[in-house]
């Protein structure tokens, strides 16, 4: 078997006057609206690579916005679908996680977050990037192949750190390499497991450190660059942000990605195997009249802001008020789970997660699976519709103070806080041996066995 591989990438930046939104950080501060006056800093970025083992394709599509809502992604899996002779599980779609693109979707709530009543801008970018997608996809299967051969190796980098004080810290920097047969480096997918966050606030639009590391990548290895956004979810960047440290934090990945990539690392060989399927986490709630009653009693109580909240809780409860009034409420939140398996010795499987995936799963299947050196994992794929928090971000063993992450706050413990209010959803996560823990760790064991 042998691999070959094509590569495109298309502008997604809004043109001037189409969806001005930025998404990231809405809550945090007055709405932020890019007008044709507005400089960019940087191209926003769809970049695609088919990878062909003989002539089956595999696709990676990575997107420069916050995170892909389960609308657009539900929507644009079938038209994918439909453009080769594959299955579902050879297409992976990523968010770079930039903080400084376009709203998107229902990705965050755009009223909820941004207190936007009128989404028009937002869904006809949405459906125009849809389109996007769709034709670059397309192009790229009918695009000339080079013969690659792909290695294997990681490094290593130090400027995250996990921002609720746990142990587990991202240091890996995967990357797989395709190289041509005179051994010139043709592609080159890398990640790293920080929230590209270190431009901070800012009112124009750019990938963040990815963008400046790609850029890095493409001018001095001469290699179409591919980023995939590593577990991120308590990861943050350490420094003051701007666009200095932006820039810092992409030179030091891209950097690194093109010493290291200088030299072949291990091989990788075929057959490929993949698989893809839905998880169902567990959200905590009970769905009896009685529980529900008092859901929405306390929800009614943080309407009225007793304890000085932010807006955005006023709005979600409201809408979560509204939900439960007509039953449209959910009791669980389904989540991609994806893994490609390369032969080779020792094998490398990459696991791609959907929603904001928090450390302690890579570091808990890193150890079960050989290290970095045999695991590839990431988050933000496919959809992100939550963070993906682990029982030690619940109640009873998460701070007393709350948990961002874990999606609670310890005012009202039993309904949404923290980041399920501007996901949003009626509750944090069920912890346990039936929560959201079991059920993704129980997944994604299969698929890695």
């Amino acid at each position: 078997m042998s691999f070959s591989i094509a590569t495109a990438k298309a502008d997604i930046t809004p043109a001037a006057g189409v969806n001005p939104y930025m998404g990231g950080y809405g809550v945090q501060g007055p709405l932020r609206v890019v007008t044709s006056n507005t400089p960019q800093l940087h191209p926003l970025w769809a970049r695609c690579i088919v990878l062909w083992e003989d002539s089956s394709p595999h696709v990676i599509v990575s997107l420069d916005i916050l995170g892909i809502p389960r609308s657009m992604h539900q929507a644009l899996r079938p038209r994918l679908i439909a453009l080769a002779s594959w299955t579902s599980a050879d297409i992976v779609l990523v968010a770079s996680h930039t903080h400084n693109g376009p709203a998107v979707g229902d990705m965050l709530d755009p009223f909820i977050a941004y207190d936007i009543s009128n989404r028009d801008q937002i869904e006809a970018y949405t459906s125009w990037l849809q389109d996007r997608v769709v034709t670059l996809v397309k192009d790229t299967l009918a695009a000339s192949r080079t013969t690659v051969t792909l290695d294997y190796r990681v490094g290593f980098a130090g400027f995250a750190f996990n921002r609720v004080g746990l142990p587990t810290v991202e240091t890996a920097v995967p990357m797989i390499t395709a190289r041509a047969s005179n051994g010139s480096r043709r592609a080159i997918i890398y990640s790293y497991g920080c929230h590209p966050v270190s431009a901070g606030w800012q009112e124009e639009w750019d990938g963040d450190w990815p963008a400046e590391a790609s850029d890095i990548i493409e001018d001095d290895a001469g290699a179409f660059a591919l980023f995939l956004p590593g577990p991120a979810g308590d990861q943050d960047p350490a420094g003051d942000r701007g666009w200095d440290l932006r820039n810092e934090h992409g030179a030091t990945i891209g950097n690194l990605v093109v010493s290291a990539s200088g030299s072949a690392g291990r091989a990788l060989t075929g057959p490929m195997r993949t698989q893809f399927r839905e998880v169902s986490l567990p959200l905590d709630i009970v769905a009896t009249p009685a529980n529900l009653a008092a859901v929405r009693a306390a929800f009614v109580t943080r309407m009225q802001n007793p304890d000085g909240q932010p807006a955005w809780y006023q709005r979600h409860a409201e809408s979560m008020i509204t939900r439960i009034d007509s039953g449209t409420y959910a009791t669980s939140i389904p989540n991609p789970s994806q893994v490609w398996r390369f032969g080779g010795s020792p094998q490398l499987k990459m696991a791609f997660v959907g929603g904001e995936l928090v450390s302690g799963y890579a570091a808990y299947f890193r150890n079960r699976q050989g290290g970095s050196n045999a695991l590839f994992i990431g988050g933000y794929a496919n959809e992100t519709s939550c963070y993906v928090p682990a029982n030690n971000f619940l109640p009873p063993l998460a701070p007393s103070f709350g948990s961002y992450e874990g999606g609670w706050d310890p005012d009202y413990p039993g309904i949404a806080g923290g980041s399920m209010v501007v996901y949003p959803q009626i509750a944090h996560f069920r912890a346990g041996s039936s929560g959201v823990e079991s059920a993704v760790i129980g997944a994604l064991t299969e698929q890695l066995a």
